[in-house]
Formats: structure tokens, C-alpha cells, sequence
């Protein structure tokens, strides 16, 4: 008891000093310490919704209601700016964590963003119900998150099957886009899974390409012996080029919600056997007239070829080639990809 008390007593008087300490910051810095503070200032929301705090700050955490109010979805903003951006992770169902690289670079230019992640995954609720995880879900899904957060004239950024989605919402609600940035996508499964299958066969020695062609042959996907040689011979070389990968890439793999995964995409990065196996946007990416920014890589997963052709066939488009990426460009040739994104970002706003 003794202890807590003097902990408290001491966490008090931190406190009172941390006060005084603030008081005396703003006074001798003026304006312009008040103009950075309000720049990154922790709004608190100001209407009941009963999911959130109200009048309490929250780190720009805020959950909000999808699925028509029967679950929650976690979102964060961060940063403060006019041009808005709301960010859509991959996977499926990885976590929003992976993305937040973006943290490192947009905020500081001025840019005010938006992590979330989507229902089944990480922060957010995670119902047992089979019949959400499906393409026509999601979109109703973002929908749903934009109005929450009153984004309007906002810019999308999609990355992977983030990318996929975001191609979809451009389509459906193309008034209420600023622009569009889709990151590591092409505009077919077909297509990646062409792309994706040559890198296997090109990039693995024979004997573990013959073993792992036995093992995907017995539909053994869960041995640890197919992960490894996954993960070790491969995602090092198209998925992240980094040695050790980013934190946040690992807490984003130890967040995935496989079951979602399996459903929509299938058991393996090589194979595509979940609902979204015949998805093709190839003939209506000429529909999509949102000033958008393709980025590739090199070493991705997409083939660069793809995302180029894309470029061709939209309307207001352009595509961006990151020459020593992956499909993680963002974490591994960070200089090339937010360069072309921070130019695309100001071209925006002329």
C-alpha cells in the first residue's frame, strides 16, 4: 500500500509538472507553437453515437458502425490537412498495420489520413459469419466508414486487395473522390496469378520448386515445411526485400484473419479459388475517370507490364514504376514510391 501510495503521489506531481511545463511552452513560443499544436490537435467527437467518447480525446482513434450498426470497425486519423485520405490494407484481411509507413511521411506534408481496419480483422469486431466476406460487403463497408467520418472530396489509397477495392468505389461513387491512388494491384486475378506463378517457377531452385509443387498438389498448405520454404525463398524477394521485415509488417502478419483469407482468396498466395477468383476490371477500367496514380515495383507480385497497361486504357491515369520494390514498395524503395506519391498528392491540390 505504501508503494502505490508513493507511485501515485509521485505520478501527481509528474503531472502538475508536465502542466506547468506546457503553460510555459505555449507562452514563450506564441502563435507559432499554437498554430503546430492545432495543426495536430486530437479533436474530440461532439456527438453521442454510442460507440465513442464524447468530449474526450482519443488519439484520432474512433469506431465506427457498418453492417448497418450490427459491428464496429476501428479507424485512426492522424495528421490534420485539408486533402484527406483514407487508407484500405490488404490481404484480405491483413490489419491496417503494415501501412503505417504512410505515418512517416504524409502527416508531415501536410496531409490528414485515415487508417481502419476492416470488419473481420485486428482492431475491429470480428464476426463468425461467412456470408460478410465477399466483394459487394466490403464496398457497402467503405461506404459506410467515409460517411462515418464525413469525408468528402477525399482521396482514396488502396494497396493490394486495398487496390482492388478502391478500383470498385471509384466506380460506384466517383463524385465524392478527389483522386485515387492504387498501389501494387493489376486489373485481373488472372493476371496476377500468371505474374505471381512465373516469379515461383523462375525464382526457386528445381528441388523446392518440385517440393512445393508436391505439397500444393496434396493440398497440404498448412505444412510448415510449404511455409517456410514460402516464406524463406520467396516473400523475401517479391514480398518484402528488407532484411529483418518492418515491425509493423510482422504485427500485421500475426493479425491476419485467415478464415476471411481462404474464403476470398484461396489457400496460398499462388492460388486464387476463393469468390473473388473470376474478378476482371480490365473492361471498365476505362469507367474509372478519377485522376488516379498506379504504383508498381519492380519485384512485385503485379507485374509492372499490367500496371503500365492500366495506365493506357483509364482516362485521367498515370503509373509509377519503384525499381528496387517489391509488393511492399512503401517499407523497401521508400524514396522512389512516396516521391511519386507526394507529387501526385500536390498535384491534387492545384
Amino acid at each position: 500500500m505504501t508503494d502505490r501510495r508513493s507511485f501515485l503521489a509521485a505520478g501527481a506531481a509528474a503531472a502538475t509538472a508536465v502542466t506547468a511545463a506546457t503553460s510555459a511552452l505555449v507562452v514563450s513560443t506564441g502563435a507559432a507553437a499554437a498554430t503546430a499544436a492545432a495543426r495536430g490537435a486530437d479533436i474530440a467527437a461532439r456527438v453521442p453515437d454510442g460507440l465513442n467518447p464524447v468530449g474526450v480525446r482519443t488519439a484520432g482513434v474512433r469506431l465506427v458502425p457498418v453492417v448497418g450498426g450490427k459491428y464496429k470497425v476501428w479507424t485512426k486519423r492522424v495528421g490534420s490537412g485539408k486533402t484527406k485520405i483514407l487508407l484500405l490494407h490488404g490481404g484480405p484481411a491483413f490489419s491496417h498495420e503494415y501501412l503505417e509507413a504512410m505515418a512517416a511521411f504524409l502527416p508531415d506534408a501536410g496531409y490528414e489520413i485515415y487508417f481502419y481496419d476492416q470488419l473481420g480483422v485486428n482492431n475491429s469486431d470480428q464476426p463468425e459469419d461467412p456470408t460478410l466476406w465477399t466483394l459487394p460487403r466490403y464496398l457497402e463497408e467503405v461506404e459506410e466508414v467515409r460517411l462515418a467520418l464525413g469525408l468528402e472530396q477525399f482521396v482514396l489509397f488502396g494497396h493490394s486487395w486495398g487496390g482492388l477495392l478502391a478500383m470498385e468505389y471509384a466506380l460506384r461513387h466517383p463524385r465524392v473522390l478527389k483522386g485515387l491512388v492504387v498501389s501494387n494491384m493489376v486489373a485481373g486475378m488472372q493476371a496476377y496469378l500468371k505474374h505471381v506463378n512465373h516469379l515461383k517457377e523462375t525464382l526457386l531452385p528445381a528441388p523446392l520448386l518440385q517440393r512445393l509443387n508436391v505439397l500444393e498438389a496434396a493440398r497440404d498448405f498448412d505444412n510448415p515445411e510449404y511455409e517456410q520454404i514460402i516464406l524463406t525463398h520467396l516473400y523475401t524477394k517479391i514480398i518484402c526485400r528488407l532484411d529483418p521485415w518492418p515491425d509493423a509488417l510482422m504485427r500485421s502478419f500475426k493479425h491476419l484473419n485467415k478464415a476471411i483469407y481462404v474464403q476470398m482468396q484461396g489457400p496460398s498466395e499462388f492460388e486464387v479459388s476463393g469468390n473473388l477468383k473470376d474478378w476482371s476490371l480490365w473492361d471498365r477500367l476505362r469507367d474509372i475517370r478519377t485522376r488516379t496514380l498506379l504504383l508498381g515495383a519492380r519485384h512485385d507480385t503485379m507485374d509492372p507490364e499490367d500496371i503500365r497497361r492500366m495506365a493506357t486504357l483509364m482516362p485521367d491515369a498515370k503509373a509509377a514504376i519503384c525499381p528496387n520494390g517489391s509488393h511492399l514498395a512503401m517499407w523497401d524503395d521508400q524514396a522512389v514510391y512516396f516521391g511519386h506519391l507526394l507529387r501526385f498528392l500536390a498535384s491534387l491540390r492545384t
